[in-house]
């Protein structure tokens, strides 16, 4: 895999998990306090810098041809996850991911509950809801990034790319104070579900000890391939899809278009 591949695969699976957690984050500042919310954030950025630490020179540590077994198959099954939610929004079996009413419900269920000081905390349910939501996205953000770039030995790109995708959401969290419901997050999620179930299948086989034809060049064939099979799936699976309300999606194009 080449730098500029190993950058995009990292950028928008990180993005993804970015605005989840960027949503959250906005609805403990907006409808509680802020400098709780702030606290929480930055808690839980702490824990994930260790968490880094200690397991990015364990994950370098170990043998390759194991290292992409196991992270090949955990790949394949957090892709296949990725991949069938996907598939189901398309073909309007399943609602889609919408940014803007998560917000709404976080913002409600923030108003409703009780106010505590706990320490410098002034809002306990707001740090906590930050933390928690920064902690748990941030996790596959680091688990993306260390095992992207741990096969590929370039950790720093992957790194890089993790960043950046943290940065520019965020900025663009900040800049609008909302839930970015514009960012096409269906379409993300269906492109890294097509990218994290090729590579997992490309180094789960070499792990175990299968040889590609052309080596790294296989992944330009196998990328497009479960692509096009995805979207024959959905098409297929579009004829049973029940009749759309004002909020289903017609089909692929208008779902990985991002449509809230």
């Amino acid at each position: 895999m080449k730098g500029a591949a190993l950058f995009l695969a990292v950028f928008l699976a990180c993005a993804v998990e970015a605005v989840e957690a960027t949503t959250i984050v906005l609805a403990a500042g907006t409808a509680r306090n802020w400098r709780s919310a702030l606290q929480g954030t930055a808690a839980g950025v702490g824990l994930l810098a260790v968490t880094v630490a200690a397991l990015g020179p364990a994950v370098s540590a170990v043998p390759l041809r194991a290292l992409r077994l196991v992270v090949g198959g955990l790949l394949l099954v957090l892709g296949l996850q990725w991949l069938r939610k996907a598939i189901l929004r398309a073909s309007g079996h399943k609602a889609l991911h919408d940014e803007a009413q998560i917000y709404l419900d976080e913002i409600a269920a923030a108003r409703t509950a009780a106010a505590e000081k706990k320490g410098v905390v002034d809002d306990w349910y707001a740090f906590t809801l930050s933390f928690k939501g920064v902690v748990l996205e941030g996790l596959e953000v680091v688990f993306i990034a260390l095992t992207f770039g741990s096969n590929q030995h370039d950790l720093p790109l992957a790194a890089v790319a993790a960043i950046a995708a943290i940065v520019t959401v965020a900025v663009a969290g900040i800049a609008v104070r909302a839930p970015l419901a514009r960012v096409p997050e269906n379409t993300m999620k269906f492109v890294v579900g097509v990218m994290l179930t090729s590579f997992g299948m490309f180094w789960g086989a070499e792990g175990a000890g299968a040889k590609w034809p052309g080596g790294d060049a296989a992944l330009l064939a196998l990328v497009p391939a479960v692509a096009a099979f995805s979207l024959v799936l959905a098409s297929v699976l579009k004829r049973s899809a029940p009749v759309p309300s004002s909020r289903t999606v017609v089909g692929p194009t208008a779902s990985w278009a991002g449509e809230p």
